[in-house]
C-alpha cells in the first residue's frame, strides 16, 4: 500500500461517538459482536479519564471497490440502520462500542463479568476516589446493577443506593451517561447542594473533578487512520489481521460474507443455516456419520475449504476464456484458491458452483469411507480433501469405474506417503485439480504421482500421531483387511467406533523398556497395528509369546482362539507369526518393515527408494509434517 492510500488525523472522541449514534460511523458486517467484560470497560474508562492513550482507530472510506454491508455499533438507535455511513470501523470496535454504551447511549449496559456471566451495569465515577492521587483510578470506576443498588448478604443488605439523582449527588457518584452533558448535571447539582446547604463545601470538589476528569473526556482526541476508498480487498484483510492481534484472525470467509451481503446474499446463513434449516456446513458434517454419532469424516471442512473448491472452478473458467481470447503465458490468469482469489470470488461464481462443490465433498466422504477413514483425526491431511472434492465434483465416474477409482486411490496415497499436503499447498491443490482429471481420462500422470519418492527407511521414523504417513499406514492396514486379534472382526465403521479401535504396540512398551530397547525403535509404525481397546487390554505389557498363549487359552469371559485361527488374524496385519511367537523383536521388525513397505508400494504404484536415512531420522522428528516430509521427498 502506498502512502497516498491512507491518512492519519486526530478526531474528538465526542465527535466519533456522535457519529456512531447517527450511523455515520459503522462496522463492516464481518466484525464480530461486542464482547468486552466489565473490568476491561472500567480500565478503558480509567485510561480516558486520565487522558492516557488507548490506541489508534482504523477506518475505511465507503464508496470504493470494497463494498461491505455496514451495520451500526451495538446499541445505536434503529434509525442509524437507514444511514449510509461515510466510514467503516476496521479496528477499534470494542473500544468505541464500550465508550458509546457507557456514555452517550444513556441506557443500561449489557456486559459480562470476568467469569463470563451476563450482567447489566450502569457505570459511575466515584468523585472523591478519582481525585485521590494515592488511589488507583480503576478503583474509582464503579459498575452497579440495573436497579442501581449494590447489595450483599444475598440481597438483604444495601451497600450503595444510587437509584435517584439525589442519591447520586449525596454519594458524589458521577454517572458516565452525563459525561457529555456536564452543564445539565452541573445545574442539577447546584440546585441539590443549595437545598442541602452544602454548596460551599462541595463546589470546590466538583470544580476540581471537572478540571481533572471531565475535561479529559471532552477534550480527548483519538488518532484515526483512514484507508482511502480505493484500498484493495487484500490490503483491507491484511491490515485487519495485523491490527486485530487480540481477537480471532479474520479469514476470507468473513470478508466475502460482508461483500455478498451488500448484494443481498446471506453467505453465513447459506453455510451455517438458520431458522430450522440446515446449512451446507451441517449437511457436510453429517455426511456418512456412523450410527450413534452426529458427525462424520467431513466435520472439519472449513468455510474457506468450500470457497477454495468454488474458486478453483471459477479461476479455471477465467483461464479458459483468456485462452480462447488468444492470451498466453503470464497473460493467463492462474487457477487458484489462494486468499486473493477468494476475496475476488464474485457472488455469481458462488451461486454457479456451490451445489456442485457440496456434492464433490459428499463424494469425497464416500471415497474416504471406502479407504476405511472413519474419524476426522485419522485424516492425514485436511487440505487434501479440497482437491479431492473438486476432482469428484466434476467426475462421479471416479467412484463408479474401478480402473478410474484405482488411479484416484494411487494419487491419494502418493499425496499421503509423499507427505505433500503439509504446508504451502495452494499450488499443489491447483496442479492436482488440473492434472488428476486429465490422468483419469487417460492422459499423463500428475506430478503428485510421477515425482513422489518414498524412502524405505521412512517407516522407522514414523512415530508421531500427527504424521500424515503414520495415519496413512494405520488406515491402509485396516483397508487391506486387518482383523482384530481377539474378535476377528474387520474394522468397519461400526466396529471401529463401538470397539474403540486405535493403533497399538505389537511388542508392548513395557516389554521393550525392560529389555532396554530404545523408544525411537519400538515406537515406530513397524511395531504398531490397529486393535480394539479390549484386545489391547488383554495384550497388556506381556511378551507376545505370553499374550498369544493367553488368547489361545481364553479366559472366564473370553472364549479360546485356535492357534491356526490366531495365526490367520496375525497375518492379516502383515505379521510373521513365527517371529512374533518366538519374541524375536529384531527379526520381527526387519520382516514387518519389508511387508509394510510392499503394502505402501502397492498403494503408491511404485518401488520405494532403498537409500537410508542417517541415524534413522532421530534428528528429524518434529512437531509437524514438514520435517518428516524432508525425509520423504528430499533429493538424494
Amino acid at each position: 500500500m502506498s502512502s497516498a492510500t491512507f491518512k492519519t488525523n486526530p478526531i474528538s472522541l465526542h465527535e466519533l461517538l456522535v457519529d456512531c449514534q447517527r450511523g455515520d460511523l459503522q462496522l463492516p458486517d464481518f466484525q464480530r459482536s461486542w464482547v468486552w467484560d466489565e473490568d476491561r470497560i472500567k480500565s478503558l474508562v480509567a485510561s480516558v479519564s486520565r487522558a492516557f492513550p488507548v490506541g489508534a482507530l482504523m477506518s475505511l472510506e465507503t464508496g470504493g471497490g470494497v463494498n461491505f454491508k455496514p451495520r451500526p455499533v451495538e446499541g445505536a438507535p434503529d434509525i442509524s440502520k437507514s444511514v449510509e455511513p461515510s466510514l467503516l470501523l476496521l479496528d477499534g470496535q470494542q473500544r468505541m462500542t464500550s465508550l458509546y454504551q457507557v456514555t452517550l447511549r444513556n441506557e443500561v449496559v449489557q456486559t459480562i463479568t470476568p467469569k463470563n456471566k451476563k450482567v447489566k451495569r450502569w457505570f459511575y465515577i466515584d468523585i472523591r476516589k478519582a481525585l485521590d492521587e494515592a488511589a488507583n483510578r480503576e478503583d474509582a470506576i464503579i459498575g452497579v446493577p440495573e436497579d442501581k443498588i449494590i447489595r450483599t448478604d444475598f440481597g438483604r443488605e444495601i451497600v450503595l443506593d444510587l437509584s435517584t439523582r439525589e442519591l447520586e449527588f449525596e454519594h458524589l457518584m458521577f454517572p458516565l451517561t452525563a459525561m457529555f452533558s456536564w452543564n445539565d448535571w452541573q445545574v442539577d447539582f447546584i440546585n441539590y447542594s443549595n437545598r442541602k446547604g452544602s454548596f460551599t463545601e462541595l463546589w470546590p470538589i466538583i470544580t476540581k473533578f471537572h478540571d481533572e476528569v471531565v475535561k479529559n473526556f471532552s477534550g480527548y482526541q483519538v488518532p484515526v487512520i483512514t484507508l482511502d476508498r480505493n484500498t484493495s480487498k487484500e490490503a483491507v484483510c491484511t491490515v485487519f489481521e495485523k491490527v486485530n492481534t487480540g481477537g480471532k484472525p479474520l479469514d476470507a470467509f468473513e470478508l466475502v460474507t460482508a461483500m455478498y451481503a451488500a448484494e443481498g446474499f446471506e453467505l453465513r446463513k447459506d453455510w451455517y443455516g438458520g431458522e430450522g434449516v440446515k446449512g451446507r456446513h451441517q449437511r457436510l458434517a453429517e455426511t456418512l456419520s456412523a450410527a450413534g454419532r452426529s458427525t462424520g469424516i467431513l466435520a472439519n471442512v472449513a468455510n474457506t475449504d468450500f470457497l477454495h473448491v468454488i474458486s478453483l472452478f471459477h479461476t479455471r473458467d477465467r483461464r479458459s476464456i483468456a485462452t480462447a481470447e488468444g492470451k498466453q503465458g503470464k497473460e493467463l490468469p492462474q487457477v487458484t484458491g489462494n486468499r486473493q482469489a477468494l476475496l475476488n470470488l464474485p457472488l455469481s461464481a458462488y451461486e454457479a458452483y456451490a451445489d456442485r462443490a457440496e456434492e464433490g465433498f459428499k463424494r469425497a466422504a464416500k471415497f474416504l469411507h471406502e479407504l476405511n477413514f472413519y474419524k476426522v483425526d485419522d485424516l492425514p491431511y485436511q487440505s487434501q480433501i479440497v482437491p479431492l472434492a473438486a476432482i469428484l465434483a466434476e467426475s462421479e465416474m471416479a467412484l463408479e469405474h474401478m480402473a478410474v477409482k484405482e488411479k484416484l486411490r494411487q494419487w491419494f496415497w502418493n499425496g499421503v506417503f509423499g507427505e505433500l499436503y503439509g504446508s504451502a499447498v495452494d499450488t499443489r491443490i491447483a496442479k492436482d485439480f488440473i492434472e488428476v482429471p486429465i490422468w483419469l481420462r487417460g492422459g499423463a500422470e500428475p506430478a503428485t504421482v510421477s515425482e513422489t519418492i518414498f524412502r524405505s527407511d521412512r517407516l522407522k521414523t514414523m512415530r508421531m500421531r500427527l504424521s500424515a504417513a503414520y495415519k496413512g499406514m494405520h488406515v491402509l492396514l485396516m483397508g487391506e483387511g486387518a482383523l482384530d486379534f481377539r474378535s476377528g472382526q474387520k474394522f468397519s465403521d461400526t466396529v471401529f467406533f463401538s470397539e474403540n479401535v486405535d493403533i497399538h504396540h505389537i511388542f508392548p512398551k513395557r516389554w521393550c523398556d525392560e529389555r532396554k530397547i530404545k523408544p525411537q525403535v519400538y515406537d515406530s509404525i513397524i511395531n504398531k497395528t490397529p486393535l480394539s481397546y479390549r484386545t489391547n487390554r488383554i495384550i497388556g505389557g506381556d511378551a507376545p509369546s505370553l499374550y498369544l498363549a493367553a488368547l489361545e487359552k481364553g479366559q472366564a469371559d473370553i472364549p479360546a482362539i485356535g492357534g491356526d485361527v490366531l495365526d490367520r488374524l496375525l497375518r492379516s496385519h502383515l505379521i510373521d507369526t513365527a517371529l512374533l511367537r518366538a519374541d524375536r523383536f529384531d527379526d520381527f521388525m526387519q520382516e514387518r518393515q519389508r511387508a509394510l513397505l510392499a503394502l505402501i508400494e502397492g498403494a503408491m504404484g511404485k518401488k520405494a527408494y532403498t537409500g537410508t536415512i542417517a541415524e534413522e531420522g532421530e534428528n528429524f522428528e518434529a512437531d509437524g509434517d514438514e520435517a518428516e516430509a524432508v525425509l520423504t521427498i528430499a533429493a538424494e
